[in-house]
Formats: structure tokens, sequence, C-alpha cells
């Protein structure tokens, strides 16, 4: 199914992926809105949140943080630094690279993510109360595919027009 204008006429490649670019735009928006309401009391920003989020699983190099957070390695460098000196993660030894060292929560920081969990599904309830949870569900899938067809045709694009990859 694809979108129509008020004429009827349904929408253009061109038109679908910018408005798909602006509504991505927007969420993202208001999901930093939300993450920077849900971490502040705990202590934390919404930056340092995504970052603390990403190493919860496992250590990981600023490098792959970055790539997963779809943000510059020095960004995360600089929020890195900044949650070792507060205590929240800490540098380990990377076996795969000497000099990339590993960003790892320490039980500080996983107390600061706990923290945040009340709120967090309290904000969840409240947005499952506007959509319901299988709609978030086709809407989070929807999301994932494309974002792989955003990685996929990136690699089409010619040399210099391509994104911050």
């Amino acid at each position: 199914m694809t979108e129509q204008h008020a004429t009827g006429q349904h929408a253009t490649e061109a038109e679908l992926l910018s408005a798909a670019a602006l509504t991505a735009f927007r969420l993202n928006g208001q999901f930093l809105a939300l993450a920077e309401t849900l971490a502040r009391p705990v202590g934390l920003t919404a930056a340092w949140w995504q970052v603390l989020g990403a190493v919860s699983p496992a250590p990981l190099p600023v490098s792959a943080i970055a790539r997963e957070m779809g943000i510059t390695r020095q960004s995360v460098q600089r929020i890195a630094d900044l949650l070792v000196d507060k205590g929240l993660a800490e540098y380990r030894p990377n076996p795969a690279h000497r000099r990339a060292k590993l960003v790892a929560m320490t039980p500080a920081g996983r107390d600061a993510i706990r923290a945040i969990g009340p709120a967090h599904a309290d904000a969840a309830r409240a947005l499952c109360g506007e959509t319901d949870a299988e709609e978030l569900a086709r809407i989070v899938e929807g999301m994932r595919a494309l974002s792989a067809a955003l990685d996929r045709s990136a690699d089409q694009l010619p040399e210099g027009r391509r994104g911050g990859k």
C-alpha cells in the first residue's frame, strides 16, 4: 500500500523517501526528549544512557558503539570518557586490538540503568495505551526493515554521495 496525496495520486518513490526521513527525524527528536526525561532523575543524559545501553550486553570498542548508534566515533569517545570519569563505565583491554580499548559498564552504571526501569515501564505502558503492543511490534519490524534497506542501498550510491558510513 502506498501513500496517497490529497489529489488521490500515489506518492513517488522520492516523496516516500522524504516522508520516511522526515518522520524518522521527528521520531528521533521525540525519543531523545523522552530519553532525557527518563534519564535525568537518575543523573544520566540520553546520550549517556545510549552508550551504557550499547555496552550493557557486552563490552565494545568505541568504534562499534558509534556504528551501532549511527553517530561519530569522536562523540562516543567523549561520552565514554565522561562515563569513565563518573564511574559508570570503565576501559578494559581489547584482546582483538591493543589500542582500541573496550568500554564496559561498571556496577554503578548497571544500577543507574536499572533505576530508569520503572519510569521506562510507565512510558512503555502509556505508549501501548495509544497504540497496542502488536501494532508497536509491527512498527518496530518495519523500522528495522527500512534501516536494513538503507544499509544495503548505501552501498549502491556512487562514491562521494554516501552518507556518514
